[in-house]
């Protein structure tokens, strides 16, 4: 099976701690490159992320991001610093005195260090995050793989029509061979010569070679083969495909420029659309 660089995935993850949300999205790219943008105190997480899309991923522009909403229902006991406190209140009262103002209590919690919460056990949250984005890679690999078979369906169909192309050529020939042979001899006619069989034969030979086209024709039944050949086999295989379409784009070149029938001269030009159509697409695959 083959795989699109192309996908989206989003997964959610609810815990006692609040709720992480995850989302991961690729384009393509010539090697594999991850860019992770995560909250400040799940900064730590981002090597072990890295680590991971590498196991399961080869190429692509990958990008991930990681949204973190706390519960404030989770939020640990409180703990006040009574020697701070006291020692602030005592202050605060001889203020108190020289300015003759009010001490506002929450003017004292408020002081830093006099309140704390405990914190919350990043170990457990980041454990199920991770979690959870390993059910997010899963997601995000069958969304690469589908996107992969609707590709390989387009390839294939496109690799068909070469092969009707090619067909094409073929049932043309022979009429492109007898026109060649009536086109030199009406030529030897007009110029009243009179015609030696075997300079005819000759020259006919060397025409036919000239505008033969049946190599391009086996390289490009040879190509069609390969390439399904490279999808059935499935991976990381869009750089071999890439490097097939530039062996077809040899071929229906050469074609082109051996055509001397408009059927032929069409169908190259319906090769070169075909091509490309698949090469567009070929930069997609992983």
């Amino acid at each position: 099976m083959i795989h699109s660089m192309t996908a989206y995935a989003r997964r959610e993850v609810k815990g006692e701690w609040g709720t992480g949300v995850w989302e991961i999205r690729s384009v393509n790219q010539r090697y594999l490159e991850t860019f992770i943008r995560a909250p400040e105190q799940f900064r730590a997480m981002e090597p072990v992320v890295r680590e991971r899309l590498r196991k399961h991923l080869q190429r692509g522009k990958v990008e991930v991001y990681l949204k973190f909403t706390a519960n404030p229902a989770h939020v640990g006991e409180l703990s006040i610093n009574e020697t701070l406190a006291e020692q602030l209140i005592k202050s605060a009262k001889w203020v108190q005195q020289q300015s003759q103002g009010d001490i506002n209590p929450v003017d004292i919690l408020r002081w830093p260090g006099v309140m704390e919460a405990q914190e919350v056990d990043l170990d457990t949250v980041n454990s199920e995050l991770l979690a959870g984005f390993d059910e997010l890679v899963e997601d995000f690999k069958a969304a690469r793989a589908s996107e992969g078979e609707n590709l390989e369906t387009m390839i294939t169909t496109r690799l068909d029509a070469i092969l009707e192309q090619v067909a094409i050529v073929e049932g043309h020939m022979p009429e492109v061979n007898k026109w060649q042979r009536e086109k030199l001899t009406t030529k030897l006619e007009e110029l009243k010569a009179e015609i030696d069989e075997n300079r005819l034969e000759q020259e006919l030979i060397y025409l036919a070679q000239k505008q033969d086209v049946a190599e391009e024709l086996d390289r490009l039944k040879s190509h069609v083969k390969e390439t399904n050949k490279i999808l059935k086999k499935g991976g990381a295989c869009g750089r071999r495909l890439d490097f097939m379409m530039q062996e077809f784009n040899r071929e229906s070149n050469t074609l082109a420029s051996k055509s001397i029938n408009t059927e032929i001269t069409n169908a190259a030009v319906e090769l070169k659309v075909l091509i490309e159509q698949m090469r567009e697409q070929i930069q997609n695959i992983e």
